[in-house]
């Protein structure tokens, strides 16, 4: 039996290692913190997993909130008038072709990390440094970094071809909060403020059952750029409604009387969208595979994180069983982080785009949409399959025939 190590139990690691596990491999997964950690923990995404990213966990059994999890059905899309008065432009609502779902990594993770135990996984707790992967690459035939900081990061170059971005896009803040008058239709709701960034509101199962994610995209340095780590989680949530108030005054009705669903709901931070190459080098010579976050890292702008990890995992685990008792050299390592940056490579387009101030075909787009529900179907459906979506945002003949 082949012995496969996966650095980092997120999103990628944890579905990779429950599929090889049911396709007969010995897989042990190293994690920095315990089920429990994690439970108890800070939020750490605002995490949206669409149909076809679905369907992949439903094929190994993982679809575990289905029945408890807000069914996501649609993608509310408005844009803010230019003048900064709050009020709307326009706006539409894009029906999704199957239900999104958004479930916080704190109840997601420890379900997934006690299946892959009682699958016949085993999980290490341990922060995996080099020593440990020159460990794990003696004693496994196939080392998988899916996660890791510091020196492991570094053993997997930036692409600087794949990479147009050296510094954050982006100020993010997160609060999950109780309190929200829903919408009839349960949407992910996304609205852009020309010049200052994005407001998006996301339905989410957390461990207390259903909330909404309040998420703020600000450009730096902009009016919405205006949270910090430090900042306290009450000061947090205050600051999001007095923006929300100010710059999509539509929304503040069903926010005003929000509440934190708990004292680790939020997050605040930035980060630089990065592709790494795809094979890592350890001192002693030994090659190690990167997959999703570890490799290729994007600004959460249009919720890709959680799809991306997902199939990038699918990718490389029919990879890794297509080759069969082939040896794991550097060179299939390279060729399979090929096919799993091919299969997310729309969405890292698409997120670099809409990172950058929106050209005047892109805003028709949005606005023809507003009319014409075939289209505003069209848009929304790019959430789950951006490959579809992203000729329209490149090319202004192909928006203008839409």
């Amino acid at each position: 039996m082949r012995h496969i190590t996966i650095v980092g139990g997120g999103q990628a690691g944890l579905v990779l290692a429950i599929g090889l596990l049911q396709s007969g491999y010995s897989v042990r997964v190293a994690q920095n913190r315990s089920g429990t950690d994690i439970a108890n923990g800070k939020v750490m995404s605002t995490q949206c997993v669409f149909g076809t990213a679905r369907a992949e966990e439903r094929r190994l059994g993982l679809d575990f909130w289905n029945e408890t999890a807000p069914a996501i059905t649609g993608m509310r899309i408005a844009v803010a008038a230019p003048d900064g008065s709050g009020n709307k432009a326009f706006g539409f609502v894009g029906n999704l072709a199957a239900p999104a779902q958004s479930v916080d990594q704190r109840v997601k993770f420890p379900r997934f990390m006690d299946a892959f135990v009682a699958q016949g996984g085993t999980l290490e707790i341990v922060d995996a440094g080099i020593p440990e992967l020159e460990r794990y690459a003696t004693d496994s035939d196939l080392v998988i970094v899916a996660a890791g900081k510091g020196p492991v990061s570094q053993l997997f170059p930036r692409d600087d071809a794949r990479s147009p971005y050296d510094k954050p896009m982006r100020a993010l803040s997160v609060v999950y909060t109780n309190g929200t008058t829903p919408y009839e239709k349960t949407c992910v709701t996304a609205t852009l403020i020309p010049g200052a960034g994005e407001m998006f509101m996301i339905p989410c199962l957390t461990s207390s059952g259903p909330c909404e994610i309040l998420f703020i995209e600000a450009v730096p340095g902009g009016p919405l750029d205006a949270f910090g780590a430090a900042m306290d989680i009450e000061t947090q949530l205050a600051k999001t409604k007095s923006l929300i108030k100010q710059f999509v005054s539509w929304e503040y009705e069903r926010i005003a009387d929000a509440t934190l669903t708990d004292a680790n709901g939020y997050l605040a931070g930035r980060v630089v969208p990065t592709v790494r190459k795809g094979v890592g080098t350890l001192p002693s010579g030994k090659h190690v595979l990167g997959l999703a976050d570890a490799v290729i890292l994007n600004d959460p702008i249009v919720g890709q994180g959680s799809n991306n990890a997902i199939k990038a995992a699918a990718v490389t685990l029919d990879a890794i069983v297509q080759h069969g008792s082939a040896p794991y050299d550097a060179a299939w390592m390279n060729a399979t982080f090929e096919l799993a940056f091919q299969r997310v490579e729309a969405s890292t387009m698409w997120s670099n785009m809409i990172l950058m101030p929106p050209p005047p075909h892109v805003v028709e787009l949005l606005a023809r949409a507003s009319g014409k529900q075939d289209l505003a179907d069209k848009v929304a459906q790019g959430f789950d399959e951006p490959g579809t979506i992203v000729p329209l945002f490149a090319d202004p003949a192909l928006a203008a025939a839409a």
